[in-house]
């Protein structure tokens, strides 16, 4: 095999060693269902057997220390998506991709994906390339793989000899996750909001079971639609929001932890698109959710609650109130006040939205 893990430059890692490339490869480990316990970034003993078991099947030698031997067995199995910091410029290095190689990948990535503007032909896989690599799954998804090797030209296919199938498989592979860390509508199924009152924090929890109780034993019918909100998913939603509406530009969106989102496409248009289908996806509309609100505080509840004609409901203090019409909380003011006895208060310009102090 051709592929050059030290150019990875990858540290040695054993019992007693910590850090991201620890976490890195516990990650690997634990994909490949090894009993590993918690990804911590620490390597520990746990870790120790289990790497000695992945050595041990893969006919290495079983001696608990991640190096370079380690490192090229795993790398091609998956371990090289785990790598801290990857750029497609060290992998390229890593599959044996010169110079000339590349040019001829940035010359074919032009071809088959009809990059506008075309990538520069100059032999240097950096962040413009990149992007052009995302940009090409993009319109030619799995596709690429198949129409790149249809067209790579003869010399470079002499040069990675029996190692090309290989190459352009975990090549095509990072394509792929380039292309979904991109922003898109994908992200919307990514840290859902909870429908679950559980999910509340205390005591606001048990005074909205509380209210719940009350609503059903009164006939109502109840529609949970949103408790908690992740601060990942608001985070999504508000810049997504923002740039839709051109507030902010995609390459000036603060990161955040956890969320490994790319906002800057291509081309600008690419990203006001993407940040577009966004908006639609989370049916936000062109308003911009807040990054700290009472549902990322788990202080908020969105449901539906409807009755038929004439109920009869206990408030917080025992006492009897019969609510009519409108049969529908958002609407109705009386069932706002049996609410609030609870401690359950309305916001009355969001029609589905309830929370410890109304906002």
């Amino acid at each position: 095999m051709a592929f050059n893990i030290n150019v990875l430059k990858l540290p040695v890692i054993k019992l007693g060693s910590n850090g991201i490339y620890v976490s890195a490869w516990q990650s690997f480990l634990k994909e490949a269902e090894y009993p590993i316990g918690t990804v911590d970034g620490d390597f520990g003993k746990a870790t120790d057997q289990a790497t000695r078991s992945y050595q041990q099947r893969n006919g290495l030698q079983a001696d608990g220390v991640v190096g370079n031997n380690t490192y090229s067995k795993a790398a091609p199995q998956g371990f090289i998506f785990k790598v801290p910091n990857l750029s497609a410029s060290a992998l390229l290095s890593y599959l044996d991709f010169g110079e000339t190689e590349i040019k001829d990948l940035q010359k074919c990535l032009n071809q088959v994906a009809q990059l506008n503007p075309p990538l520069q032909v100059d032999g240097d896989f950096g962040k413009t390339s990149t992007k052009g690599l995302a940009e090409a799954y993009k319109k030619r998804d799995v596709r690429l793989r198949s129409e790149l090797e249809g067209v790579l030209s003869n010399a470079t296919k002499q040069k990675l000899g029996a190692d090309l199938t290989q190459a352009l498989d975990i090549f095509n592979e990072y394509a792929k996750r380039q292309r979904f860390r991109l922003s898109g509508p994908h992200w919307a199924k990514y840290f859902p909001t909870s429908k679950l009152i559980s999910d509340l924090a205390s005591p606001f929890r048990q005074k909205v079971e509380a209210f719940q109780n009350s609503l059903i034993d009164a006939g109502c019918q109840v529609i949970v639609t949103a408790t908690y909100r992740p601060k990942q998913r608001a985070y999504l939603m508000h810049y997504s929001a923002r740039i839709n509406r051109q507030d902010i530009a995609p390459q000036y969106v603060p990161p955040l932890s956890g969320v490994d989102i790319e906002w800057v496409h291509y081309t600008n248009a690419g990203s006001l698109q993407a940040a577009k289908d966004m908006v639609e996806a989370y049916g936000i509309g062109g308003n911009p959710v807040s990054l700290n609100s009472r549902h990322t505080q788990g202080l908020a509840i969105d449901w539906n609650v409807t009755w038929n004609n004439k109920i009869n409901i206990k408030d917080a203090s025992g006492k009897i109130v019969t609510i009519g019409e409108p049969c529908n909380a958002s609407l109705n003011k009386a069932m706002w006040k049996v609410g609030a006895s609870y401690g359950v208060y309305k916001l009355d310009n969001d029609p589905p939205h309830w929370s410890s102090d109304g906002k």
